[in-house]
């Protein structure tokens, strides 16, 4: 039989330090304690094991320098813990497109999750951790999807990570985003401008809709070339919801090629016997005031050859 190895975490008082402070409790939490799942950090917070200044909070609730933090004592089952592999380590050391003192900007590849969770037990975050010392403080700025490549941020401490959140709330940071979409696009430049609901499913599944009564969302959709029944647009974010591109498009019968949510089914189908393997969306760009030298920063991620070589073959 099996021995299970498990480790005992003690109830713990943290008094936030200004290193930790506008950070996200959950966020802190998992970080904290690193090897159980994520799913246990919420339901603490939620049953109120999780104590700030002896009252409950809600996992939006951003840390306070001289917070104090009561944590209860957790059980680790260490038999099942895994570190990311090697080859998903080197993945995203290769990926690295920017990085000084504060901030690594990387080129993420489709089909890799930012963190784990859902079911993945590794992303990127924590294949830099397991990297070294020097990553283990690494935190996201902001996330991208599963199967979205291109431009992704990390910083690399608290202090910068609410710099650049500070950046992202007052729209001093630019994303632009490249996608091949279904159709052909007489417009040279589209605006859509509907407010958007999440909700999530019995499954657990999250899903985006169209919804007068949610959050404000606006995408710029920019024609770049048109193929016989798609078209290449360059996208342009002035807000940053959840799934905003991919359910904008397709609320105007442009669809995301390649998106398995939100996107046509019979479409997806052709252009995979055409030799797409993943949904055409790349984040292309950023571009902001670099929180060390404050100075400004421009960052460009290439498209991947297997999108560079799909395109090649489309006919206009």
């Amino acid at each position: 039989m099996n021995q299970i190895h498990v480790k005992k975490i003690n109830s713990k008082q943290i008094v936030i330090s200004a290193d930790n402070a506008g950070q996200r409790i959950d966020n802190f939490l998992i970080r904290y304690f690193g090897k159980i799942p994520k799913s246990r950090v919420y339901q603490m917070l939620r049953k109120g094991e999780v104590r700030i200044n002896s009252g409950r909070k809600k996992q939006t609730y951003k840390l306070v320098e001289g917070d104090i933090l009561r944590v209860p004592p957790i059980y680790l089952d260490e038999q099942g813990h895994s570190m990311p592999t090697r080859s998903l380590q080197q993945k995203i050391a290769d990926s690295i497109i920017f990085e000084d003192e504060g901030l690594i900007i990387i080129n993420k590849p489709a089909g890799i999750v930012v963190h784990s969770g859902s079911g993945q037990s590794h992303g990127v975050i924590e294949a830099f951790r397991a990297m070294g010392d020097s990553y283990k403080k690494l935190e996201l700025v902001h996330r991208l999807d599963k199967d979205t490549s291109g431009c992704l941020m990390l910083a690399k401490s608290i202090p910068i990570l609410r710099q650049l959140h500070s950046a992202m709330k007052n729209d001093e940071i630019s994303k632009t985003y490249r996608a091949l979409l279904a159709g052909r696009i007489a417009d040279k430049k589209m605006t859509v401008d509907s407010p958007l609901s999440k909700d999530t499913v019995s499954s657990g599944e999250r899903i985006v809709t169209v919804d007068e009564d949610g959050k404000s969302a606006k995408t710029i959709f920019s024609r770049e070339r048109v193929f016989q029944s798609a078209t290449l647009v360059n996208i342009k974010l002035i807000t940053g919801r959840t799934h905003q591109i991919r359910v904008h498009s397709a609320s105007i019968d442009h669809p995301v090629i390649g998106d398995m949510k939100y996107g046509d089914r019979i479409i997806n189908r052709e252009y995979k016997k055409l030799g797409l393997k993943r949904m055409f969306l790349h984040a292309k760009s950023l571009k902001l005031t670099s929180p060390v030298t404050n100075q400004p920063l421009s960052v460009d991620a290439p498209l991947g050859p297997e999108l560079t070589e799909f395109l090649e073959q489309l006919s206009d």
